[in-house]
């Protein structure tokens, strides 16, 4: 029986560790290592150090904004906080029609109903017709329209003129036109004048027109209706 040597056998295992360590050695050397993408690393990089920067940013941004929100929200002062009421936008409105100007129509007055045109210058209505004074004549004057002097079933005009302090105070009866009488114009030495009608309620188809002018006044008197259409004229 053939004994080993232990020294033997302790100086063989480092002779095969060694060969081992060569072949691994040997095969290592024969291995080409592939190439460091230093391009991606850079970028991998980068960003990693934006987002880090970001990160410093947004944390410093929210400590400097934080006492801001805390005075807006509660200001120095609760009670001097004024709340500024929120804007509003309104339509502007469509432009509204112009308002249609009515024709003038006669002033109705009762029986009997004074109206002083000038100083010393009256007129009031009856049924019977036209009654007036005049600084020359108080007592009053008379002009009647159920005498039978004047057809009221035929448009005409009347006229009578007073004059007085520097003015002529004219006047007369208008009858028997067609629609509502609106105005009356009287001719003048300084041009047409336009004077003012009166009657009773009821449309009696007649009625009391006036006017004062500043010099002499013709014979040609118009009135006209509502509609812009002569109702009477003189002559």
């Amino acid at each position: 029986m053939n004994h080993l040597d232990p020294g033997a056998e302790r100086d063989a295992e480092p002779a095969e560790t060694g060969r081992l360590r060569e072949a691994l050695a040997a095969a290592a050397y024969e291995v080409t290592p592939s190439r460091v993408p230093l391009a991606a690393v850079e970028r991998r990089g980068r960003m990693i150090r934006r987002r880090r920067r970001t990160t410093v940013l947004g944390a410093g941004c929210a400590v400097l904004l934080a006492p801001l929100a805390f005075v807006t929200l509660h200001g120095p002062d609760e009670g001097d906080r004024v709340t500024r009421p929120a804007a509003t936008v309104s339509a502007s409105p469509a432009p509204s029609a112009s308002p249609t100007v009515s024709a003038p129509t006669p002033r109705i007055v009762d029986p009997g109903e004074r109206v002083t045109v000038a100083p010393g210058f009256v007129l009031w209505l009856t049924e019977e017709g036209k009654h007036w004074t005049t600084p020359d004549m108080p007592e009053g004057q008379f002009r009647s329209v159920v005498d039978g002097n004047i057809d009221r079933t035929r448009p005409g005009v009347s006229l009578q003129t007073e004059a007085t302090d520097g003015r002529v105070l004219a006047s007369g009866v208008y009858y028997g036109g067609e629609g509502t009488a609106s105005v009356v114009e009287v001719a003048s030495e300084d041009g047409p004048v336009r004077g003012k009608l009166l009657e009773l309620p009821g449309r009696p188809g007649w009625g009391v027109w006036y006017a004062i002018a500043h010099s002499g006044v013709e014979a040609q008197v118009t009135v006209r209706d509502t509609e812009g259409r002569v109702y009477a004229t003189l002559p």
